[in-house]
């Protein structure tokens, strides 16, 4: 362990980046303090019980408390780092709410001693640190890059493999001052294995949203794809897989809608920033929050098609991607309000929510199943690509089965006796074209 390693580190936002970065530090023999606001999430964190679900984390706490190098607390505590790891969402409007950096901001500044560090590792707008977070921390009367310290260091994690990515993936360091960035740098060398690059905090706030608005635009590229191979008999999924093969192609895959606390918010980031810049990205946020009323509509045309007015629908899977337990910005809640108002009636379940989260979810899969008229997959779980239809009870007579994310065996699904049909599919003809 590197000698001059800072004595302790406060984290401020105990979710799904939060928590798992606290225990990394701290299962490298740095003392950590953890902060929420939600002391539910606390007391349970406290009795090395989670609050969220992700591979490897259950284990890594546990090692973390036992070893006394992790506490949890709903208030800061003085620490030589800071890490202000709180949401940054959007608001109705599709502005930026950065009310919670504002706030875990202020909520440190009692705290703050002369050589502290503090680090955001929230994705939010450009120019953030310099317009939110650095008015508060001058109430420190510590000077900025002096005596007081300031970056931004955004996570590069995806969920369900967030400790394999937190060390091997390449990080970006921007700092107010190039001894921030460093000082920076040095902290996360504690467990990073992947390269730490180094530049100032408004670059390293754009090269985050950048890198989730690319994915959006290009989940909308693949969307209107989708929409368009339905009209021309091709099978999109078919088609993507081989345009794939070329070595500058990279097209990813549609679906029902783009969820989470990224990809499916930092776009509008960058359109409130210059809204006369961003034709492209509106548009492809735009094709993507209208994705669950298109599957909506294809699940009533499938229905009416086959001679079902009205009709009972199984949605499979609220959270918004496979194997975790997030439902923020899931496109799956969407669906569901969706078909609601086509006057259809819904029932869900999902093997990762626990808790019944949602009116229409039903605490197992059985019971979601009984008699309906349409399965419509839009989370592909592992759970249900491990489905076997011969199994799958839905009562008297088999419903049809819609599926958004080509995440079942078609095969098997129809010789179960099952009428199968894909979002994007323009060969299945059963699926026409709205």
């Amino acid at each position: 362990m590197n000698t001059n390693q800072p004595k302790n580190i406060c984290v401020i936002g105990l979710g799904y980046i939060g928590l798992p970065t606290a225990v990394m530090f701290a299962n490298s023999g740095v003392r950590v303090h953890g902060m929420d606001v939600n002391e539910k999430a606390v007391n349970m964190i406290a009795n090395k019980q989670l609050h969220i679900e992700e591979n490897g984390l259950q284990e890594r706490l546990e090692e973390a408390i036992d070893k006394g190098y992790f506490t949890v607390s709903t208030q800061p505590v003085e620490a030589d780092v800071y890490i202000v790891a709180v949401p940054s969402p959007i608001n109705p409007d599709n502005t930026a709410n950065l009310e919670y950096i504002r706030k875990a901001t202020a909520s440190i500044v009692p705290y703050l001693k002369k050589g502290a560090l503090v680090i955001l590792e929230s994705t939010v707008p450009p120019k953030t640190v310099e317009n939110v977070m650095l008015p508060e921390l001058r109430k420190s009367n510590l000077e900025l890059g002096v005596d007081l310290f300031v970056s931004h260091s955004p996570e590069r994690v995806i969920p369900g493999k967030i400790f394999e990515e937190l060390i091997n993936n390449d990080r970006i360091v921007g700092g107010i001052t190039p001894e921030s960035a460093e000082m920076t740098k040095e902290l996360y060398q504690t467990f990073v294995q992947g390269e730490i690059h180094l530049t100032d905090a408004t670059t390293a706030e754009l090269v985050k949203v950048m890198e989730n608005t690319y994915r959006d635009v290009n989940i909308a590229f693949a969307n209107e794809l989708a929409k368009i191979a339905e009209t021309i008999d091709v099978d999109i999924w078919e088609a993507i897989r081989f345009a794939n093969f070329h070595p500058r192609v990279n097209i990813h895959t549609p679906g029902p809608g783009v969820g989470g606390h990224c990809i499916a918010v930092d776009p509008w980031f960058l359109v409130e920033l210059s809204p006369e810049n961003s034709d492209i990205i509106k548009k492809s946020r735009l094709t993507n929050n209208g994705m669950p009323k298109f599957t909506a509509q294809k699940a009533q045309a499938l229905l009416e098609q086959h001679g079902i007015q009205g009709g009972n629908v199984a949605v499979l899977g609220l959270a918004f991607k496979a194997d975790v337990d997030d439902l923020r910005e899931s496109p799956s809640t969407e669906v569901i309000k969706e078909l609601q108002n086509l006057n259809l009636q819904v029932t869900s379940f999902d093997p990762h929510i626990k808790e019944l989260q949602h009116p229409t979810q039903r605490a197992s899969l059985g019971e979601a199943l009984q008699d309906v008229d349409l399965i419509v997959l839009t989370t592909d779980h592992t759970e249900f690509k491990n489905l076997n239809p011969e199994t799958v009870n839905t009562g008297d007579t088999k419903p049809l089965v819609l599926d958004t994310k080509n995440a079942l065996n078609r095969d098997k699904w129809e010789q179960a006796g099952f009428r199968f049909f894909k979002l994007g599919d323009g060969k299945n003809k059963g699926l026409s074209s709205i």
